[in-house]
């Protein structure tokens, strides 16, 4: 396949789409429900974030990656990871397989592993996909800037409906004057509170930013131990393990045993299908959001 603006793959982060959804309302105190009492309102507001991007950035094929229950191989090197998140709410939890039904009911592929994320499975697919076509991730994830390249775009959801921030390697070396790769040893340095691994304790992100900036990685870092003040210097000598563990789980893993067939993640939507599927979650206000007809 050559490589041309009508060949574009979107990979959709859909748990961090699906939590946004949820979140929007439920702040409100308002959970939409069917009649029978199931709540919908993580999947009403996930099309509506979804269409919304795919009317934006007009992709011709899409998949959908998810996280599924389970360890990953993070927990098995460090079983702290992401130890400090809360269960997902009451009301959220059935929505996770309404989505995927309601994903399978556009024709998109629902792709997950089990022991990895959704951010392994996308990079998989990026580094595989990005050799025949135009690859773009859509995600509210920071940490799959790691993924930029000229064949990959990362799509920020910011903030509001329909605010994004396209990262190429160009806008994100202007913003933090870091190359792709160097996200993942700024991130092995500062580590991550969200997914509850240290990093060097008492490296902050600006120090962080700054040492990879000036040497360009850990292992450039490391190799000028003696350049650096004496306080830094030692922090970094008293976590080498944790940093270096730490860099291994920032690291997305892009050689997931997955499978998926580009031909089967063509845009094409059954018009009957959708229609259904949204009259039987009693939503149908979205087929005209969709431009399809109500069956």
């Amino acid at each position: 396949m050559t490589r041309n603006n009508q060949q574009s793959i979107m990979l959709v982060d859909g748990m961090a789409i699906l939590f946004r959804a949820y979140f929007a309302t439920a702040t409100s105190g308002y959970i939409r429900r069917t009649k029978a009492g199931i709540p919908t309102n993580a999947v009403y507001g996930f099309v509506r974030y979804f269409w919304d991007a795919v009317q934006t950035f007009n992709p011709s094929h899409i998949v959908c990656c998810w996280d599924l229950g389970g360890g990953t191989f993070r927990a098995k090197e460090f079983a702290a990871y992401k130890g400090n998140r809360s269960e997902a709410p009451e009301d959220l939890v059935p929505q996770f397989a309404l989505i995927r039904d309601v994903v399978d009911s556009f024709g998109i592929p629902n792709i997950s592993c089990q022991g990895y994320e959704a951010d392994d499975c996308i990079g998989t697919l990026a580094s595989l996909c990005s050799k025949d076509m135009n690859v773009m991730v859509l995600t509210g994830d920071h940490d799959l800037l790691q993924l930029v390249s000229p064949q990959t775009s990362v799509i920020i959801m910011k903030k509001g409906h329909g605010n994004y921030k396209v990262y190429t390697p160009e806008s994100l070396y202007e913003e933090k004057q870091l190359l792709p790769r160097q996200i993942i040893d700024v991130k092995a340095l500062m580590g991550d509170a969200s997914d509850n691994y240290p990093g060097v304790r008492g490296i902050g992100e600006k120090t962080a930013m700054k040492l990879v900036q000036e040497y360009g990685s850990v292992e450039g870092v490391l190799e000028n131990l003696n350049q650096l003040t004496t306080s830094v210097r030692t922090k970094i000598e008293n976590d080498l393990d944790m940093l270096h563990l730490s860099r291994r789980l920032a690291e997305i893993h892009c050689a997931v045993p997955i499978e998926c067939e580009l031909e089967g993640c063509l845009l094409a939507l059954d018009q009957f299908v959708i229609s259904s599927k949204f009259e039987e979650l009693e939503m149908k206000s979205l087929c005209g959001l969709m431009g399809v007809e109500v069956v």
